[in-house]
């Protein structure tokens, strides 16, 4: 199937969706990464508030290269999302709604998903050029002495990425391996 959906991500979206669906996402998502994602945990572990609400909200795993004159960011493809795996679980459990990166997940991360109803998309790796083009604003909201890695807020249009863990478990990873796995 194919959808058009909006970020943030409703608890009905995500259960609507199926591995294997394309997706088109529009509205607002977010950019972090590992340091990003190590300074959360850590501010979460002092009992303060995160700099964004997590409810419903579409993680990012990519860090740009400089925008060129006159866009937003420059290339902004995917990284690889099991980088995140140790600190997933806890933001999950905060009500973050779906994860954009690349590659496998740790069973942790899928036990989490299944948990809270959430959804793991893929973006294609090696695509970030023609990935920024679906973003229409780029803007740095935390952490900006990190970089590229620190926390930006996107606002994207027709965001194209694959479901590849849904809200029930089922993984695109391990279903579509066992179709030409020969016995």
């Amino acid at each position: 199937m194919e959808y058009h959906i909006q970020a943030p991500i409703t608890k009905e979206t995500a259960a609507m969706l199926k591995a294997g669906d394309y997706v088109y996402i529009s509205g607002t998502i977010y950019t972090a990464r590992d340091a990003a994602h190590k300074r959360m945990d850590e501010t979460l572990d002092r009992g303060e508030t995160l700099p964004l609400s997590l409810e419903g909200n579409v993680i990012y795993y990519m860090g740009p290269s400089p925008a060129r004159e006159g866009r937003p960011i420059g290339s902004a493809g995917p990284t690889t999302a099991s980088r995140m795996d140790k600190y997933t679980p806890r933001l999950l459990d905060l009500g973050l709604g779906a994860m954009i990166g690349k590659g496998k997940r740790s069973p942790e991360v899928v036990d989490a998903i299944i948990r809270n109803g959430a959804v793991y998309f893929a973006a294609i790796g090696g695509a970030g050029a023609i990935l920024s083009k679906c973003i229409k604003d780029s803007q740095v909201i935390a952490y900006d002495d990190l970089g590229t890695e620190a926390i930006r807020r996107l606002e994207v249009e027709d965001f194209p990425a694959v479901v590849v863990i849904d809200s029930t478990g089922q993984n695109l990873y391990e279903t579509e391996l066992l179709k030409y796995r020969k016995e």
